[in-house]
């Protein structure tokens, strides 16, 4: 299936949020596809059960989902693909960066898919946003 974000005129925007955080360490909790459904309520409704390649998701508002993640780097990139049943894969750009010794910054670049209206799209950055400060609680409480 086509992607669905492969528009290059396409709105994005870009949700950040400041960590107390040593970056290498927010990357190792934000990769392990394990505790998503510790923080990102937009995303996991359950746990992820892996399927070779990918991983299976029941999401909160479109089922069940594939999903997959850039592999493991040096770089704090997260970046991550999700495909509900019957729907084209979408591209998820993130990223943590060091921005200071024990602070980090979480990058999550939201792509406006071409079904949203304005409402849906800042509905979505909203829940974003939701999630990237549930992160940050749960990596400055531990």
């Amino acid at each position: 299936m086509k992607p669905t974000n492969d528009n290059p005129s396409a709105q994005s925007r870009v949700v950040t949020q400041r960590v107390n955080c040593e970056w290498r360490r927010a990357y190792a909790l934000a990769a392990d596809p394990a505790r998503l459904p510790d923080w990102a309520s937009g995303l996991a409704k359950s746990a992820l059960v892996p399927h070779g390649d990918h991983w299976s998701v029941r999401t909160p508002e479109s089922g069940d989902a594939r999903m997959r993640f850039a592999p493991p780097n040096e770089l704090g990139v997260l970046d991550h693909w999700v495909a509900p049943e019957g729907v084209p894969e979408v591209y998820l750009p993130f990223r943590v960066i060091g921005v200071a010794p024990g602070t980090c910054e979480f990058q999550f670049t939201l792509l406006r898919q071409p079904h949203m209206d304005d409402a849906a799209f800042a509905r979505d950055a909203e829940w974003i946003a939701r999630d990237l400060k549930a992160l940050q609680r749960l990596l400055e409480a531990g």
